[in-house]
Formats: structure tokens, sequence, C-alpha cells
């Protein structure tokens, strides 16, 4: 696998909390009046630290398993939102978040760091992406934490615009 790729998702966990804390506390639940050109999912800060970790656990594990042990999985796209209000991300605790993704993202290293070249040629679908292999999977969960980052430097923004008189 890629090692830039792979150096990217191990240095994910600490660069998700990096920009979590960078928002002001008590802007952490804060939702700006439209979220017109936000790169990631239309989330708070704390929605956003869980999303990923559930997108890590019940997405990317449940596909990585089933890409490697399934004869070409059609892999399910997870809709956020409902999760989110069902699992009220809103009230979790957020050291307890990062610390759940940050032992998820070990298990995910131990999967993608140690994969064969046959391993990583396994093929799958996944709804809204289509065909893809092994190691399309790792490049696109490489994808979605870069897009969580850049949805909370997009919120920091949308905050210190929210300070200026209009």
């Amino acid at each position: 696998m890629n090692p830039t790729t792979l150096s990217a998702l191990a240095a994910f966990p600490l660069q998700l909390e990096a920009h979590y804390t960078a928002v002001p506390e008590a802007f952490r639940h804060w939702a700006p009046p439209s979220w017109k050109g936000v790169p990631s999912e239309a989330f708070t800060a704390i929605e956003q630290l869980c999303h990923v970790r559930d997108i890590e656990v019940e997405g990317y594990h449940v596909r990585f398993r089933r890409t490697l042990s399934e004869n070409r999985p059609t892999l399910a796209s997870i809709d956020s939102e409902p999760l989110a209000i069902e699992r009220n991300y809103g009230a979790a605790d957020a050291k307890q978040v990062l610390a759940d993704f940050r032992l998820a993202r070990v298990q995910t290293m131990e999967i993608v760091s140690s994969l064969t070249d046959a391993q990583l040629a396994r093929t799958a679908v996944f709804e809204g992406y289509g065909p893809l292999t092994m190691r399309s999977l790792i490049h696109y969960l490489c994808s979605h934490d870069q897009q969580h980052l850049a949805g909370l430097q997009w919120l920091a923004g949308k905050i210190d615009a929210s300070t200026v008189p209009a």
C-alpha cells in the first residue's frame, strides 16, 4: 500500500483532535445559519467527531472485512444524518469519542498495513462509488479523513465570520 496514504491514516487521530480543540469551546455545538459550501457532512464540531468514529467502525471496518472475505460484495453507504439524530451526537463526550476513535484507527492500521498485493487487489462494489479494490477503499477512507479536517476548518472560518458585524 502507498506509504503516503498509510502515514496520513496513522497521523489522522492527532490531526482530528488538534482541529477539534482549535474550535473555541463555546462553538463546539454551534451550527452556522447555512451549510452551503461545507466540504464534509453538515455537522457541528462534536458531531464531526462522532461521525468519523462511527464511520470508521461501522463503515470501513465492515467494508474491509467484507472485501477481504467475500467474493465481490456490495458495500453499503451509511446515511449519516439519521444516525447522528438517533445517537444524539450533540450530547457526546468529546474526550471519549476521541479515545474510541484512536482505538478504532489502531485497529484499522492493523488491518491495512499488512495486506498483500493479492488482498489489496480484491474487489467489491461500494454504493455511491461503484466497483473498487481494497486499495481503492483505503484511499477513500483517507479522503474521508481529509474531508472532515476540511469540515472543521470550514466551521472555524464560519465561526470567525460570525463575529464580524453585518
